[in-house]
């Protein structure tokens, strides 16, 4: 019986094996390249402006801009009385420090301030005691009856008396301004609003330590973030590329990040009058971060609900025509 030849019978049957599981890999693991909706809708340019609009990404603030308030006065935080989301008023007080040192310099001034204003009495008293012995001697005619040096003696006492009162208003003054000083230290103790707004942020617990100024390290968070939202602002970037293009006046159309189908038409408030390095980033591949940008303002309506501050969005600026 003879042997199968390897050239003849071998070598096809694997060759043809091969290209047999060529074609079912390549069949098998071709990638899906059916359409599928995304989970969410990517910012388009709103109909009617997509021949002419001016796109720009910016952040919700509040229209009176974040204000960051912190401690003047070094010392324990002894009670935070506000909560993120509270509405305050005018000198409304948020937090407090420890003031148990301050209350005591105060009574130590007062005291001072007291004592100083029984020297003015007692001083006033010697003045007029003086006044009255020196006038009852000038006032006795005969000059013979009153010895010369007796009157000279007298008018120094008067004279004495006078400045003596006279350093003792100022001791009385300055006692004052002392209690004044101690007064104003008490109270920047206490942190109070600087105006109406909405509590945005408290990064301050009692029991904390709160610093005068900027924090060690170099850290300058604020113990807490107000600002006023109704209404609230968006600050849009604008390529200096396209400044000439678009229409500042005008009003735009305002999206969140990541909702591309919620709309708003905001009200242009300012145009900041520099134009500044890029500083909000969209983390796209083709973006430029050399490029400057000018900053305008625009107010959303008051219906918006659906923005918050430090928000992310998408904008569409109207062009010129």
């Amino acid at each position: 019986m003879t042997r199968p030849s390897v050239t003849r019978f071998i070598l096809p049957s694997l060759a043809i094996s091969g290209v047999a599981i060529a074609v079912w890999l390549v069949a098998t693991g071709e990638p899906d390249r059916s359409l599928t909706t995304p989970a969410i809708t990517p910012p388009t340019v709103p109909t009617g402006q997509r021949s002419g609009s001016v796109a720009g990404a910016g952040l919700v603030e509040p229209s009176s801009e974040a204000i960051e308030i912190g401690a003047q006065r070094a010392g324990l935080v002894t009670a935070v009385l506000v909560k993120p989301g509270d509405r305050v008023e005018p000198g409304q007080l948020l937090a407090r420090i420890d003031d148990r040192d301050a209350r005591a310099a105060l009574a130590v001034a007062v005291a001072s301030a007291t004592l100083a204003n029984r020297e003015v009495a007692t001083a006033e008293v010697n003045l007029r005691a003086a006044e009255a012995q020196l006038t009852l001697l000038t006032g006795i005619e005969d000059t013979r009856a009153v010895a010369e040096q007796l009157v000279i003696d007298r008018r120094a006492e008067r004279d004495r008396s006078a400045t003596a009162l006279a350093v003792a208003r100022a001791r009385a003054a300055q006692a004052q301004a002392q209690a004044e000083s101690a007064r104003t230290d008490l109270a920047l103790r206490e942190i109070r609003a600087p105006r109406a707004g909405e509590v945005l942020q408290v990064r301050t617990r009692p029991g904390q330590f709160a610093t005068a100024g900027p924090a060690p390290g170099g850290s300058s968070e604020p113990l807490i973030t107000l600002g006023e939202t109704r209404p609230l602002h968006v600050r849009i970037d604008i390529d200096e590329n396209e400044i000439a293009r678009a229409d500042m006046g005008a009003p735009a159309v305002i999206s969140p990040r990541g909702a591309a189908q919620r709309r708003v038409t905001a009200r242009w408030v300012r145009t900041e009058p520099l134009v500044i390095p890029k500083r909000s980033l969209t983390n796209q591949g083709n973006e430029r971060v050399d490029v400057r940008v000018l900053q305008v303002v625009y107010a959303l309506p008051a219906g918006a609900g659906d923005f918050f501050v430090g928000q992310q969005v998408d904008a569409f600026v109207p062009a010129r025509r």
